[in-house]
């Protein structure tokens, strides 16, 4: 034990956030399951049937780590550890199906000469032919789910398989269990106590290195007898090619469309001894000490410009070599380098930002005690513990790090972890709201570099998009539909559900964030060579599709609300999106002092779109007719787009708009499922009500939250967890309608606290402190030079900055003064 105790104390000195105060704790272990989820009947589900997951361990109790490119889930079971495993590229779909590149891109029908009809018969008052019309012509002939076309082409996210070590201990007996989450350190540990042994594993995925490494360690030397074995996604064909001493190579491909992929696993003892058997397993005898070096890869290459005939347009990597070379580099730092440089490398985005609440509340240091778990039942029931809610914010921070880094695909329905073959809605890239809640707290909270990958994926949808855009629309630039693959996919599915399966709007609404990252980092160079050809190839497309009536305004006809109610001739909220992306594109061409004929275009369309209107309830009407029920309690809140994530709507700029939407909230609502509370927190923030917001972050963690903190939809989907980051930071700073604004909707119960690091548009980072319900101190770093704006309980500051330059700024008397 004194060996332990020593070690323990290194590795605080070595690393001191390691075992800091964001911890996500369990005190039991979870049970061994048998088989994995995708035994039997679930070896292949539709999304109604993934709903309930299988696994429901899995997903409540288990601890997620990734690295942006692999990701697993530690369950933390006593005689033989599990770990789901995933590699984020490992996808079925696409253009290498059996059926080849045709089949899978000549999906697009030719229907944009039938708008004219569509429109014609909104002009007549037959909303009817209107509707019959978009259902026929505006889907394709591409099913959803998995199981209705074989080969698939849309496909799915798709397991990695499973790792099983078994330890030869028993279940029974052990004592001092602890299995915890460090989200300072992304480190999961694994301690208990089994006949008077103090056992030990430590987890981790490394960004720089690529890997997932496992250590097992004892108090006493010796005691690791341990067999590692890997069981292969279920509808993959492989094989063991490489089974050298104590290590393996899984090599194999998808059977629906040939996909390649390799997993392998080295095992690196101190004492004793290890060995690879027939089947592949390795072996660990009598050792002191293994780590465990885990490196998986696919062919998948991202392509921004794909050859619609080759069936091998995202086909470009060797993963047998690439992942050899990870492995063996790793294996040569060994584990306390790996460790390091790991701990490094997330520090360095996680530790930008810190964020207290109470922290004299008496209770506090004992609440740090209780499993998670246990905390959560003690917050459901009305009881306070601040902590945890600091917790959840930082938790999204570091889901968002943990599966979405440069250079990797963004993060999907469920981030990047997955534990069966098919999953809910194929655990794709939802473009009506869903990718893009993931990416809402990536910038406020400064990790702009985590939205980089959902550009690259806005990127690989430009040249597919070009087409739909054509072909439905008769459109220049570029669209793309409801649900997206990694091979482009752009198209309707084949579902005649318009309520679900028909937005136009999902393109721009996506290029509103590539606009959204240059006004955050300001970088001028991204915006020309990058930024600027997605917002205009959008605004191109916006200004297209819309009619241009007869009496002289313009309207997206047909569009829907997305996932809610009728076929219209101008909806809410696809007139929201096009308000936003014409002023992203506006404001874009100016900073590069480019396009101006094209601009004022832009602009003449943006001044006739159907204006916002108030119905008969007060309420900020969501289609083009005052057909809102009042007693409707939808989860989709899509007419309330411009007041969030848009900012045609605010109390600041347009106060009769704003109380209309907060009819609309009222009429909705403060439950729902989890991500539909984490949009509609955000949107309380926006309307400067901090008491409110802070309800609806109340019910997101009670009723949309897993043990393990994982947002629940149910099942699990990880866009309620980034959307809850989102919202508090939205409570309390806001950047969007051109200032900073400084504690717009703090909660009452929030007496004191501080946040710092977080981000606001300009490129300037801001510290925030607050005691007894007021502001006392601002700090900030200004990153660009441009002027500062600042604006806080009435009181207005405006000063110049120089890039690099920090301000304090202090509440004097009342008033915002510049402290010099």
């Amino acid at each position: 034990m004194k060996k332990m105790n020593l070690l323990g104390m290194m590795a605080c000195l070595l690393f001191p956030d390691l075992y800091a105060q964001h911890q996500i704790k369990f005190d039991v272990p979870n049970p061994l399951a048998e088989t994995p989820a995708w035994g039997g009947e679930n070896a292949s589900v539709s999304a109604g049937d993934a709903v309930v997951n299988p696994d429901k361990h899995w997903e409540h109790t288990t601890l997620p780590i990734g690295n942006g490119s692999i990701g697993a889930n530690i369950y933390g079971s006593i005689s033989a550890e599990r770990i789901t495993f995933n590699e984020k590229s490992l996808w079925r779909g696409g253009p290498n199906t059996s059926k080849g590149a045709a089949y899978y891109w000549n999906v697009n029908k030719e229907s944009a000469h039938v708008l004219k009809d569509i429109r014609q018969a909104f002009q007549d008052g037959d909303t009817q032919k209107a509707t019959e019309l978009t259902q026929n012509n505006f889907n394709s002939t591409v099913p959803y789910g998995s199981a209705d076309e074989e080969p698939s082409r849309f496909g799915s996210f798709t397991t990695c398989g499973e790792f099983r070590i078994t330890t030869g201990l028993a279940d029974t007996d052990v004592t001092g269990y602890s299995r915890t989450l460090s989200l300072d350190s992304a480190l999961v540990n694994v301690d208990f106590i089994s006949d008077g042994i103090r056992y030990t594993r430590t987890y981790f995925t490394s960004y720089p290195d690529n890997v997932m490494v496992i250590r097992f360690k004892a108090s006493e030397a010796g005691r690791q007898n341990l067999v590692f074995s890997y069981l292969p996604n279920p509808v993959s064909t492989g094989k063991y090619i490489r089974k050298q001493k104590g290590e393996f190579c899984y090599s194999a491909r998808l059977d629906n469309n040939k996909m390649e992929y390799a997993v392998r696993v080295k095992a690196v003892t101190e004492g004793g001894k290890s060995w690879t058997d027939g089947n592949g397993a390795i072996h660990v005898e009598n050792a002191d000490e293994v780590m465990f070096i885990v490196s998986a890869d696919t062919d998948y290459r991202m392509n921004f410009d794909p050859d619609f005939t080759d069936p091998k347009a995202y086909v470009g990597v060797k993963p047998l070599q690439t992942t050899e070379q990870w492995i063996r580099q790793a294996a040569l730092y060994g584990y306390d380098e790996l460790l390091d440089r790991h701990y490094k490398d997330y520090i360095s985005l996680f530790g930008r930002t810190e964020f207290e609440l109470n922290t004299s509340y008496s209770s506090a240091a004992d609440l740090e005690k209780l499993s998670t778990p246990k905390r959560l039942e003690r917050y459901r029931t009305g009881a306070p513990d601040y902590g945890l809610e600091t917790l959840y914010y930082q938790f999204g921070r570091y889901l968002l790090i943990s599966s979405s880094r440069p250079g990797n695909l963004p993060a999907n329905l469920q981030g990047i972890w997955h534990n069966n073959v098919d999953g809910p809605w194929r655990v794709d890239y939802h473009n009506n709201i869903n990718i893009q809640m993931n990416y809402w707290p990536a910038c406020p909270t400064n990790l702009a570099e985590c939205e980089l990958p959902l550009i690259d994926f806005i990127r690989t949808q430009l040249k597919p998009g070009s087409v739909t855009a054509k072909s439905y629309f008769g459109a220049r630039g570029w669209t793309t539909s409801i649900s997206s693959n990694i091979f482009g996919f752009t198209t309707p599915l084949r579902d005649k559900d318009m309520s679900w399966n028909f937005s136009p709007v999902a393109g721009p609404w996506l290029s509103t964030h590539v606009w959204n990252y240059y006004d955050y980092t300001r970088d001028v160079d991204f915006l020309s060579s990058v930024g600027y050809e997605l917002i205009k190839g959008s605004a191109r497309f916006a200004v297209d599709y819309l009619w241009h009536k007869p009496d002289g305004t313009y309207t997206a006809a047909p569009s829907t609300s997305p996932e809610h109610g009728p076929i219209d001739e101008g909806t809410t909220f696809a007139h929201a999106v096009i308000r936003e992306i014409l002023l992203d594109a506006i404001e874009a061409s100016k900073v590069l002092g480019i396009d101006e004929e094209e601009r004022q275009e832009w602009e003449k369309v943006l001044a006739g779109i159907a204006p916002y209107k108030i119905g008969r309830y007060g309420q900020l009407m969501e289609w083009s007719k005052d057909i809102d029920d009042p007693s409707d309690e939808h989860r989709h809140v899509n007419h309330l787009f411009g007041l969030h994530p848009g900012h045609t709507v605010s109390p600041v700029t347009t106060p009769e708009l704003a109380k209309a939407s907060r009819v609309v909230l009222e009429h909705r609502g403060d439950g729902a499922t989890g991500w539909s509370m984490g949009w509609k927190l955000n949107q309380w923030a926006r309307l400067h009500d901090g008491n409110r917001s802070y309800t609806l972050y109340g019910n997101l963690l009670k009723n949309g939250t897993n043990e393990n903190l994982w947002d629940s939809h149910p099942p699990f989907q990880i866009d309620g967890n980034f959307g809850g980051t989102a919202g508090v930071t939205e409570m309390l700073l806001q950047s969007h309608m051109g200032f900073i604004h400084l504690l717009p909707a703090l909660p009452d119960v929030w007496h004191e606290g501080k946040l710092t690091g977080v981000r606001a548009r300009g490129n300037f980072t801001v510290d925030l402190y607050w005691k007894d319900n007021n502001l006392t101190k601002a700090v900030i770093r200004s990153g660009s030079g441009v002027p500062c704006s600042l604006y806080y309980k009435g009181n207005k500051l405006e000063f110049e900055t120089e890039a690099g330059g920090v301000y304090t700024v202090l509440l004097s008397d009342g008033k915002l003064k510049l402290d010099i």
